[in-house]
């Protein structure tokens, strides 16, 4: 049971800055603009699920499964900075929309657009990018070096720890709009501006650590 919760611990304490699901939740409530309530809080659930998922096949075969296609870390990074990269610089320079428009077009609800980006962007990269995912296979590889029976427990923490953040993603991300309801939308958009900002910057830095990594893997 100590095994548990020292990796339930460990695990929630090291994804959940990389997550960070308040400021997920702003880029989030970005993404999908003035959706029903009901229909956003479906979405959130979904994007839970997917990130929960997303996470747990990294955790128990991510490491077979990079090694299978001969996929590094740090290429991982480089990579997945890129696409951080992007998505921040996408919403840092979106064109500001009319806060009273209330109309949302037909491909916004259940079966739409928004549906489709469900796992690709919303649960990935947004709410666990590239650093989720070095994060988790650190921590797998490190509870693997453990004895058979603490190797299950130690794996078993770090499940539950995922499943903790999803609820609290979807939380975030199902009463988003009761956060910022208090905040004026010229407010909203800065802040939002400002988290695409980070968003950028942090898939530069994770772009920079992977291109670092490679450049010191190369025989001089």
């Amino acid at each position: 049971m100590l095994l548990i919760l020292k990796y339930f611990a460990l695990t929630f304490s090291a994804l959940l800055p990389v997550i960070n699901p308040l400021g997920s939740a702003l880029i989030f409530l970005g993404i999908v603009e003035n959706a029903p309530l009901d229909f956003l809080r479906h979405l959130s659930g979904k994007v839970a699920l997917n990130m929960v998922l997303f996470l747990l096949v990294f955790e128990l075969g991510g490491a077979a499964l990079l090694n299978f296609f001969g996929i590094s870390l740090p290429v991982v990074q480089l990579a997945g900075g890129f696409v951080l990269a992007a998505m921040g610089w996408e919403l840092l320079n979106a064109k500001d929309k009319d806060p009273n428009t209330n109309e949302v077009s037909a491909d916004l609800r259940g079966t739409g657009a928004l549906e489709e980006k469900a796992f690709y962007p919303l649960a990935f990269p947004i709410t666990a990018g590239p650093g989720c995912i070095v994060v988790t296979l650190t921590l797998s590889a490190h509870a693997s070096r453990q004895a058979l029976l603490s190797n299950v427990f130690a794996h078993l923490g770090i499940a539950l720890a995922i499943a903790g953040l999803g609820i609290t993603v979807w939380l975030s991300y199902a009463y988003a709009p009761k956060i910022t309801q208090k905040i004026a939308p010229s407010t909203v958009r800065g802040i939002l501006r400002v988290v695409a900002f980070v968003l950028l910057c942090i898939g530069v830095q994770i772009g920079a650590n992977g291109l670092g990594a490679i450049v010191r893997g190369i025989p001089k």
